[in-house]
């Protein structure tokens, strides 16, 4: 952990009104790029994620504490002040605190920022250059615009849960929010691009992300396929809609992946299985061929590949470049050399531990001359009042004590 920020976005603060997954996880992108990230929570309570657990953090005795490892997901790089919104002095502070600020991003439902004064329309005038991001379930227009939204339901909105799961089972969602997570990342995105906008122009503007539109944008070649052919598609597993065979196969002793990328990968796999004579048969000859013979063809190699053990398999088609590859558990994944070798699990010290370290998930971003930085642990509720009404409002202890028995912070 360093205490400089040396990303890109050094300079920047972000006034952070989110809270559970997709805005947070936008803002974590922010800080770990450099900006000064004041994440703003209700007193007392804070965001609703701190109690998504177990698992929880646990102290130097082993005991858990109140901070969930949910929270800490999306939550490094920022600054917690506790600030009540519904109350005017509240919102007095956050207007003083945003003319400070380049970025706002928040994910209130429609139309409640707009009760506190705190809307787009409300601060565009009298900040004209401020970035200002809403992320929602289903955008800021549209029928449903003022509907709440959460991952599961987009997933299954957007068409996600349709393409997810086994031939003839019944539609699953992704194992972690995607539509979340994905929403977080355009939403990062996008800021950057209204960035580059002002620079030129001087200019703020609001950008609008919701979970919907970002997971039907993730149907991607799925849905090309059905824009382009008019053929809803449908359950396939693990199976490739485009690509034959590219799947995974059991093995002897467990299931592999393999993928052949083209005939000329499809013609060496079949010398490899003892099977020629399969890459000169019209029914598999070419890809278009095995797509729509599919069925067919995954009976034979599902038994071909029965024949031998995992490791056969995977060190034999390395040999002659067909991509393979184990199916590990979340702990394998993370002690693989290479995770290990990019930095992808680190460890920051916390102050609910004891200030022990705990083990968080490390930024994919790896830049040359702007490296992102971690430079702040997931902060506990209201850790940084005092200091950012200090640095940015110049109240001092006195002051703050007043507001905090106002219960205005």
């Amino acid at each position: 952990m360093t205490n400089s920020s040396t990303g890109p976005l050094t300079g920047l603060r972000v006034f952070d009104l989110t809270r559970v997954l997709a805005g947070p996880s936008c803002v974590q992108i922010l800080g770990d790029l450099g900006a000064d990230v004041i994440k703003v929570e209700r007193p007392k309570l804070g965001d609703d994620t701190r109690k998504f657990g177990p698992p929880f953090v646990k102290d130097l005795d082993g005991n858990e504490t109140t901070e969930s490892g949910y929270y800490l997901t999306a939550n490094r790089n920022k600054r917690s002040i506790t600030l009540d919104l519904t109350k005017e002095e509240g919102q007095t502070l956050a207007r003083q605190m945003i003319a400070q600020c380049d970025i706002l991003v928040e994910n209130f439902k429609v139309g409640n920022l707009a009760k506190y004064g705190l809307s787009y329309e409300d601060l565009k005038d009298e900040f004209p250059s401020l970035v200002y991001c809403s992320i929602t379930g289903f955008g800021q227009t549209g029928p449903m615009a003022k509907q709440p939204g959460y991952d599961f339901m987009a997933q299954g909105m957007g068409g996600l849960m349709s393409i997810t799961g086994e031939k003839d089972g019944e539609p699953q969602r992704v194992g972690v929010p995607i539509a979340d997570v994905t929403a977080g990342l355009w939403a990062a995105i996008s800021i950057n691009a209204a960035l580059r906008h002002r620079e030129v122009t001087g200019e703020g503007q609001q950008v609008d992300i919701s979970l919907l539109d970002t997971q039907i944008s993730t149907l991607s070649i799925q849905g090309l396929n059905y824009l382009t052919s008019g053929e809803v598609p449908g359950l396939l597993g693990n199976a490739h809609p485009n690509i034959v065979p590219y799947q995974v196969f059991p093995a002897e002793d467990g299931n592999i992946i393999i993928s052949i990328g083209n005939d000329a990968q499809f013609a060496r796999f079949c010398d490899f299985i003892g099977r020629p004579d399969l890459s000169s048969n019209s029914k598999f000859n070419t890809n278009d061929m095995r797509v729509r013979n599919r069925d067919e063809l995954t009976e034979i190699l599902n038994k071909a590949t029965l024949q031998k053990p995992m490791n056969y398999w995977l060190i034999g088609l390395d040999k002659i470049k067909i991509a393979s590859g184990p199916i590990n558990r979340i702990d394998q994944a993370f002690a693989n050399p290479q995770v290990q070798a990019r930095g992808m699990e680190i460890e920051m010290d916390h102050p609910a531990a004891g200030g022990a370290p705990v083990k968080m998930i490390g930024s994919p971003i790896k830049m040359s001359g702007t490296p992102v930085s971690y430079r702040r642990t997931p902060p506990m509720l209201g850790e940084h009042t005092n200091e950012v009404l200090g640095e940015l409002l110049n109240l001092d202890a006195a002051a703050c004590v007043i507001l905090k028995d106002k219960g205005i912070i």
